[in-house]
């Protein structure tokens, strides 16, 4: 007789457990291993440079100089980047749509001339402000007709702008500062909210309103679209040609509230072009991470850039550093960052 062999049964009921061939889930990397891990990358430091400078360079001027972090050195630099904070916001807007203003600080002097003579000739405050925006407006939207209309390369034609917005200048003020007084621009200069001054406010609530036409707009879709491609976005039907009148309107009019800014400041019109905010501005733009190529980037990069070269000098000015080196410094920061930002995401 043949044995059978036996083969157990499951109880009624039940089933028997499955077999499975699938691993185990590997534990995920702890938060300080993926901190160090970004830490290992260049592109993480290219991605936060502005910010990353920043800290570095409070931390080297606190340690060389104590008074660098008081509460009155603190507001003077605030106030201080206020300009260029307001200046940089329309270069990033002009770079994001792959262009560069290189008629910035000559139109915030224009604007600086026509505030003068309007006051000079007894306009009252509120014409005299918009005597100046309108007229940096102006050469802004120019540039944008020339540009767009014209398909000139925006390197000439605000080259070209530069020297006659410059030229414009000396011309209506005769070379000549124009003195303005006036209590409420002292005071908008000199008083503030806690350690933000007046003009630091506005530099950044223009930031704000910046941030959300690009990111909360039909407006800033088609710039970042103008940017990366202009085939490609007018091949979608977007008006590359109104973006790019509008970007450099944009700047032109922003230089106008940065002039304002400026008399308030110095309590003077005065005539002479300052090509530091012109390379600041290009600089502050690098800094924040906005591509060069144009249609990547942000508004708060470009601002923290601003505020990282006025500390910058401002630093460098404690340590009675001379102002022949601080050029020299700036130099080496944007290049740095030029660099850096190669290895962007």
């Amino acid at each position: 007789m043949s044995s059978v062999p036996h083969t157990s049964t499951p109880p009624v009921g039940k089933t028997p457990p499955a077999t499975s061939t699938r691993q185990p889930p590997s534990p995920s990397a702890p938060h300080g291993d993926r901190w160090y891990s970004n830490l290992r990358r260049i592109g993480f430091w290219a991605d936060h440079a502005a910010i990353i400078g920043l800290v570095l360079l409070v931390i080297v001027f606190t340690a060389l100089n104590p008074v660098f972090l008081t509460l009155g050195n603190v507001q003077s630099i605030l106030v201080a980047s206020s300009i260029l904070m307001v200046l940089t916001v329309g270069q990033a807007f002009v770079i994001l749509s792959d262009g560069i203003d290189l008629s910035v600080a000559s139109t915030m002097t224009l604007g600086v001339i026509a505030f003068g003579i309007a006051f000079s000739q007894g306009a009252g405050l509120l014409i005299s402000m918009i005597s100046a925006v309108v007229a940096s407006a102006l050469i802004g939207f120019l540039n944008g007709i020339l540009v767009a209309k014209g398909k000139i390369t925006d390197f000439i034609v605000t080259l070209g702008s530069l020297s006659v917005a410059s030229g414009l200048a000396l011309v209506l003020s005769d070379g000549k500062p124009i003195s303005v007084f006036s209590v409420d621009l002292i005071n908008f200069s000199t008083h503030g909210l806690l350690i933000f001054g007046f003009p630091f406010i506005v530099a950044a609530v223009i930031a704000v309103l910046a941030h959300v036409l690009l990111f909360r707009t039909r407006f800033g879709t088609h710039l970042f679209a103008t940017g990366g491609s202009k085939e490609a976005a007018q091949a979608t039907g977007i008006n590359t040609a109104r973006i790019k009148i509008a970007v450099y309107t944009i700047s032109g009019v922003l230089a106008g509230i940065a002039a304002i800014m400026l008399i308030a400041r110095v309590g003077a019109s005065e005539p002479a072009a300052n090509t530091t905010f012109l390379l600041n501005s290009v600089a502050a733009v690098v800094l924040g991470g906005i591509s060069l190529a144009g249609g990547k980037g942000n508004i708060f990069g470009p601002i923290v850039g601003a505020l990282l070269l006025t500390v910058l000098t401002n630093g460098l000015t404690l340590m009675n550093v001379s102002q022949f080196y601080q050029p020299l410094a700036v130099g080496v920061v944007v290049i740095l960052a030029a660099l850096l930002s190669r290895f962007q995401k």
